[in-house]
């Protein structure tokens, strides 16, 4: 029963922060069943426990642990989110730093605690140029104070569905701003007591943290070791040693993405057990040399448990504690107790209780792809080591040869199993796969597990005591790591391996983890024909939870909305940042979202403008795109054979006589005025639903300005609006009194980023807004904002209002 209740507390967890399940709802739930079970059981039927007393009881098992884990999560982000900062200013902040910095190019990433802000711990993110350093010959080190001035920023999200969440991940990091340093002095430990922080000094002073700062200074030691060494792959060495990317290059870091091999980057459960494994080994060899007699005293596994549990504690500190570290160092205590109390070792119950207790500690850790990859990954290894006992039992002696080709099959056979397996999971937290994962992996894999990271431990360990064999064993590992380069390069010309997209519905994922469970689990609990049929109801068409939808997505300072209907999709530009080279919306916000809705053809795209914050992401994406009709206010030269169209006011076309699109602006004469004022030639569409109640008139205006807006109050004097997407962004120069007075739309929308340098939307926007009662959203505050149909209405939707670290509160705004 108390796996049940774990794998309820898992679950509660899991919905840390969501307002789609509602605590007071769950909780008298569970009373209910509670009660109702009790008097079922002592009034109805005396014997019920011979009937069917344990599905109920595995249910309200679950159903309490739910309750409880959701309960505590939320609790706990609560207490986190009110140390979030929300606004951006100018700060002079006295500091300590608890971890070695993070080199970035040209500069600095560290995390600080501010003292001087809050009387609870509060973490920021600073960045520090490596300028300021050395103008002031700092070197920074844990467990140092510092006084520094900056600016605080708080941190934002692109709210669009699919995309990375930003705030997810800094909530799950315990960062709660980031601050640029413009400048910072030293403090010694007697001039912070002496403005007053006594008692964050004491903290700092605590035994445990203490050592926690030891071991971050010998990371920060061993860092600067390896950089001054005459090493190729310094960086890749580095990463697997401790998970510290601070040297690694682009180069090898895209190498590793292009081949689906971005985890093995990371510190695993694997590079812990190796270690402690090395340990271990010479400790048995030791005792069995000089101590013999006392294997007749403890069973062998009795006398190295503690040693073991030692070394892989000290490894998980030596890397920072990451995920799946922790959760090795978790398995391997509940195992250990297990094994000292004398307990059969279940593997699914072991994950299911080392997860539970990683949770209690650290609920946040629900929120990080590396808890589900790492747990997952370990489900699948522990049923191929299930099925390997098996067929060792049943298996004769082999030759050499055989167990070598016994071997090779064990390793092919786990390297498709795991692929498959964590199949979804990737398509969730990465929206691309590389299809070559299996087969590169058949070589790096062992070729890091057996030869890379235990020589790399090797080498970490004899810096500690003779500097030179150290220098010369990562030199040796460099070699190696040349060798794993000349394969991978290899293959990287054969096969030219991408990431690409896979779009997805939520309904057809949900129908693949559901198939592959079932046909993962061990043989008997359920017909793996079940499992295969669900796999064949993947592959098949589903149909559109919503037959229409509009979004307006939360791209930052630009614009891009997605329409749909049924079968037939659209998208009116594709938003775009200032250089999509450094940071592409069109590969991080555009195709993440069309992959979560299952869309990989497009039966028309608009582009109201080339401007970059317009079209720069429809440039990124086009080709891994299928396009029906561009439709652009201008010939565009460098897309191949995709239809063009230039817009001209009148053009119109429906889908399926329920949506209708018509072209309002440019005319004929703007059109020729294109290289003298692109955003008044803009093109204007007009959106509309039949037989819908509530929003289904829709104005998109592009960048489209006042001149624009009179000249469709003229040829449009009847237009009706419910929706207006306001021309440039909400400009003071757009949106014009008499053009919002005329048109009394139930709802504005201002595409923009926050704190955008051009102060969008304009507060002279905004006011005539305010005066004329016309309801205002902006996607900086409310994220993504949707318009779905639910029956005969087509309601507002705001991204921002699913999840609870998303710090603006929305508003209810109907179309009524």
């Amino acid at each position: 029963m108390l796996q049940w209740f774990c794998m309820g507390w898992i679950i509660g967890i899991s919905l840390m922060g969501s307002h789609a399940w509602d605590l007071h709802i769950s909780t008298w739930l569970v009373l209910a069943i509670f009660v109702l079970w009790q008097k079922f059981q002592s009034h109805f039927i005396p014997d019920v426990k011979q009937i069917f007393p344990l599905t109920l009881q595995l249910i309200l098992n679950v159903l309490i642990g739910m309750v409880l884990g959701f309960g505590y999560a939320n609790t706990q982000l609560d207490e986190r989110l009110a140390l979030i900062q929300h606004e951006q200013y100018e700060a002079e902040l006295i500091v300590y730093l608890p971890e070695i910095s993070q080199l970035k190019e040209q500069k600095l990433q560290q995390t600080i605690q501010v003292l001087n802000l809050s009387s609870q711990a509060q973490y920021f993110s600073a960045s520090i140029s490596t300028q300021i350093l050395q103008e002031q010959q700092l070197k920074l080190e844990p467990g140092q104070y510092y006084r520094m001035w900056g600016r605080v920023k708080p941190s934002q999200s692109y709210a669009t569905p699919g995309a990375f969440d930003m705030e997810k991940w800094n909530i799950q990091q315990n960062l709660h701003a980031s601050f640029d340093v413009k400048q910072l002095e030293f403090l010694t430990e007697q001039q912070v007591a002496s403005l007053g922080f006594n008692s964050d000094i004491r903290q700092h002073q605590a035994i445990l943290h203490q050592f926690k700062i030891a071991i971050e200074k010998q990371r920060l030691r061993l860092r600067e070791f390896i950089q001054k060494q005459p090493l190729r792959n310094n960086g890749l060495i580095l990463a697997l040693l401790t998970g510290d990317k601070s040297l690694l290059n682009k180069g090898t870091e895209q190498l590793f993405q292009r081949f689906g091999m971005s985890h093995l980057l990371a510190i695993s459960g694997p590079h812990v057990l190796i270690f402690a494994i090395l340990v271990c080994w010479c400790i048995r060899r030791s005792l069995a040399k000089w101590l013999p007699d006392l294997y007749l005293k403890w069973p062998q596994q009795y006398v190295l448990v503690l040693p073991f549990i030692m070394c892989v504690s000290l490894y998980c500190a030596f890397t920072g504690f990451d995920i799946p570290a922790l959760r090795t160092l978790i398995i391997c205590l509940v195992a250990s107790a297990m094994l000292l109390l004398q307990q059969r070792i279940r593997p699914f119950a072991l994950l299911i209780f080392s997860a539970s207790i990683l949770l209690l500690f650290d609920p946040f850790s629900i929120l990080s792809a590396a808890f589900w990859l790492s747990y997952g990954a370990c489900f699948i290894l522990l049923r191929i080591y299930q099925t390997l006992q098996r067929k060792q039992m049943n298996a004769e002696q082999l030759t050499y040869a055989q167990s070598i080709k016994n071997a090779l099959m064990i390793l092919i056979e786990s390297q498709w199993k795991i692929f498959i397996a964590l199949f979804p999971l990737m398509i969730i937290f990465f929206k691309q796969i590389a299809w070559i994962t299996p087969l590169s992996n058949l070589f790096a894999i062992p070729w890091l597990g057996f030869v890379v990271v235990p020589l790399d431990i090797l080498a970490a360990l004899a810096y500690f005591i003779f500097e030179p064999l150290s220098s010369a064993l990562f030199q040796l590992n460099d070699l190696f790591i040349e060798l794993l380069h000349v394969v991978l390069y290899g293959l990287d010309r054969i096969f030219s391996p991408a990431l690409d997209a896979v779009a997805m519905k939520n309904t057809q994922i949900l129908l693949l983890i559901l198939a592959l469970v079932i046909v993962f689990l061990p043989q008997g609990l359920m017909p793996k024909s079940w499992g295969w049929i669900g796999l064949i109801f993947v592959v098949l068409p589903i149909r559109n939870p919503v037959p229409f939808q509009l979004s307006v997505l939360d791209v930052g300072q630009g614009q891009s909305i997605f329409i749909r209907y049924h079968q037939h999709t659209m998208m009116v530009d594709f938003g775009g940042y200032y250089d999509e080279s450094k940071f592409s919306i069109g590969k991080n916000i555009i195709q993440p979202f069309l992959s979560v809705n299952g869309v990989r053809k497009l039966d028309q795209v608009v582009l109201t403008h080339l401007d970059q914050d317009h079209s720069g992401g429809f440039f990124s994406i086009y080709e891994q795109l299928t396009i029906g009709q561009l439709y652009t206010n201008q010939q565009v030269e460098q897309i191949g054979a995709v239809p063009q169209v230039l817009c001209l006011q009148g053009q119109a076309w429906n889908w399926d006589n329920q949506v209708f699109f018509k072209v309002l602006s440019p005319s004929r004469e703007q059109q020729e005025a294109i290289p003298f004022n692109t955003n008044e030639s803009s093109c204007v569409l007009y959106v509309s639903v039949r037989e819908k109640n509530g929003f289904k008139n829709f104005l998109l205006m592009g960048d489209a300005g006042w001149e624009t807006e009179y000249k469709i109050l003229q040829n449009y004097p009847n237009l009706s609006v419910d929706v207006l997407v306001l021309g440039h962004h909400g400009s003071q120069y757009s949106s014009a009194y008499t053009f919002l007075q005329h048109l009394e739309p139930k709802l504005a929308i201002a595409s923009v980023g926050r704190f955008n340098r051009y102060g969008h939307p304009a507060m002279l926007t905004q006011s005539r807004l305010d005066k004329l009662g016309i309801p205002f959203l902006q996607t900086a505050k409310s994220g993504t904002i949707h318009f779905v149909e639910k029956g005969k209405d087509i309601k507002l939707l705001e991204e921002r209002a699913k999840y609870k670290w998303y710090d603006y509160s929305t508003k209810s705004i109907t179309a009524d």
